[in-house]
């Protein structure tokens, strides 16, 4: 059974990120400079374009550079970034199919620790440490995907009960929450970075 997943706040979107691994590694990919939203209703967006209901790795991979990239700048945008975005997601792909045969659940499939699975994550191309750890969290409080020690591997946004990432989106209330989240560290960061100019002028 699929998990009801919220992250798109669209119920077609949201349905193809509860089905498919690759619809949510790819909203993970695109979940960058753009409202987490657009991100996760992008994978719908590009099925769609593509003429399905959803994502082959392979397909992707072999798709035409130049024409996945333009399917990804039609209106709407899939991304702020789209010829960018279209290289990352046609390089995440082949990266699948290269190493997993094309399956993307075969990342987390069988993994026997949090750890083992955080590293597969980060050897994913365009994921970094943060974005490796948001998706175990993902994988962990939506997906079902809990091997021993997932949270700690998450780090602080594999905590119960936090608002951080798009790991605790379960609706539009939860969205606010993290949304507040986000605004709070910006705040924070730039607070910090004008004290740490204050010093060095002294």
């Amino acid at each position: 059974m699929s998990p009801d997943i919220h992250l798109a706040q669209q119920p077609e979107a949201d349905a193809l990120l509860g089905r498919s691994p690759l619809a949510a590694l790819v909203g993970m990919l695109l979940d960058q400079q753009i409202p987490m939203e657009w991100a996760f209703t992008g994978p719908y967006t590009i099925a769609g374009r593509l003429g399905g209901d959803d994502l082959d790795a392979a397909g992707i991979a072999a798709y035409d550079p130049e024409a996945f990239a333009e399917l990804l700048r039609e209106k709407p945008a899939v991304h702020r970034y789209p010829a960018n975005m279209a290289k990352r997601v046609q390089v995440l792909c082949q990266y699948l199919v290269d190493e997993y045969g094309g399956d993307a659940s075969a990342v987390w499939d069988g993994v026997s620790s949090g750890t083992e699975l955080l590293a597969r994550l980060k050897a994913l191309p365009g994921f970094g440490d943060q974005k490796a750890r948001i998706f175990l969290a993902l994988l962990g409080k939506q997906y079902g995907v809990r091997p021993e020690g997932w949270r700690e591997a998450a780090g602080a946004y594999g905590q119960d009960g936090s608002y951080r990432s798009a790991a605790d989106i379960t609706g539009p209330e939860s969205l606010a929450k993290v949304r507040a989240h986000k605004q709070e560290m910006k705040r924070a960061a730039k607070e910090a970075k004008g004290a740490g100019k204050g010093m060095s002028r002294r």
